[in-house]
């Protein structure tokens, strides 16, 4: 289920069932000119990876918006506004929470989170109506969806 009306709806009929939380975590900053079009690029890829894995796992995931921080802010503090949007949501039924991100900083910081991060390896530039990123978003869509069945 996706952060949308009719989603919801659903969601809300249906809750006991939806026991996984997915929260895409996306670097922002247009501070770098040569930065800029990779983090765009990766930016749009992670949605796509994110959507298609909230199908793959549909009926039992809840993705929630994407969550922005800025790249150059510390994590610590990031850490902090992170965790308060876990303990919101534990006011629902969410028995797994997951982090999906390309940013490999947060693999340090990966204890303090209250939720497993999934830290995928991307690809910097490319086009995402190719064929050849499709094939890679579905087979890391597979690989992830059938890591996070092994938590169910």
């Amino acid at each position: 289920m996706k952060w949308i009306r009719k989603d919801i709806e659903q969601y809300i009929q249906a809750k006991e069932y939806i026991d996984t939380l997915i929260i895409p975590l996306v670097p922002f900053h247009l501070s770098e000119d040569n930065e800029v079009a990779k983090h765009a690029f990766q930016t749009e890829v992670l949605s796509h990876f994110s959507n298609e894995l909230e199908k793959e796992l549909s009926g039992r995931v809840m993705l929630t918006p994407n969550y922005y921080y800025l790249k150059s802010v510390d994590k610590e503090e990031e850490i902090v506004r992170i965790n308060s949007w876990v303990e919101d949501t534990k006011k629902q039924p969410f028995n797994s929470i997951f982090f999906v991100s390309f940013d490999s900083t947060w693999k340090k910081y990966e204890p303090s989170l209250q939720g497993t991060l999934l830290w995928l390896p991307s690809m910097l530039t490319g086009d995402i109506h190719s064929e050849e990123t499709n094939h890679i978003i579905r087979d890391q869509v597979k690989q992830v969806s059938e890591l996070i069945r092994s938590f169910w």
